[in-house]
């Protein structure tokens, strides 16, 4: 089988030419990924369609304190690893986040440490199919994977979910891997100087590692 580098793939061509289809037929999956102060509490959500149109599965997840492009990623990865466990051999995944669909298709590059092994991931398993697209969308077009994000986030942080107390989906084709809620802050603190950039907080010196809670004070 030919494959065709990332790099070389246009909005809606194939990664991976076949005059052959694949017996399967083609998996749509809408995936999402967001964050509550980016860094903050992280979520993503995914619905996937089989061939026929059908919901084949309604994946989330809370992932902790992340950046909205780290929850974007691991949701596309969660889509990748369905497909690849559940023999969908051709998937086209539709994303509102312009800037992993852009790198995913070589048009972006990848400075991010965060986001690299992310990347190098979702290429490798997009390789394992038959055939693998993926496309940009505006907000307006993954609602439902928008709202199993914002759900796992809700769920996460321990707040209800649409007026009511967490409960366990009722759809037994969903999958919905959820993390346990955010952890209290150590009673230790430190004070370290800093400033705000565009809702990012940036250290004057010192280093916080992923998860670490932070009180901002302004002076």
């Amino acid at each position: 089988m030919l494959v065709v580098p990332l790099n070389w793939v246009h909005m809606h061509s194939s990664l991976f030419p076949d005059s052959t289809p694949s017996p399967s037929g083609w998996f749509t999956a809408h995936c999402d990924g967001g964050s509550r102060g980016n860094p903050g509490p992280a979520g993503y959500g995914a619905v996937i369609e089989d061939p026929q149109g059908r919901i084949a599965a309604r994946l989330s997840e809370f992932l902790g304190i992340h950046t909205n492009n780290y929850a974007e990623y691991k949701g596309l990865l969660a889509v990748l690893t369905w497909a690849g466990q559940n023999d969908a051999r051709q998937l086209r995944v539709v994303s509102d986040s312009e800037l992993m669909v852009k790198q995913m298709k070589g048009q972006y590059k990848v400075a991010s440490p965060v986001l690299r092994p992310l990347w190098e991931e979702a290429r490798r398993l997009a390789r394992s199919l038959e055939k693998f697209e993926i496309s940009h969308t505006l907000r307006g077009g993954n609602k439902e994977a928008d709202r199993l994000a914002n759900e796992a986030m809700d769920k996460g942080m321990g707040r209800q979910v649409g007026g009511r107390p967490e409960s366990g989906t009722s759809n037994p084709s969903s999958v919905n891997r959820l993390s346990s809620p955010l952890a209290k802050p150590n009673a230790s603190s430190t004070a370290l100087e800093g400033y705000v950039k565009d809702g990012v907080v940036h250290l004057l010196e010192g280093h916080l590692p992923d998860g670490t809670f932070v009180k901002v004070i302004r002076k």
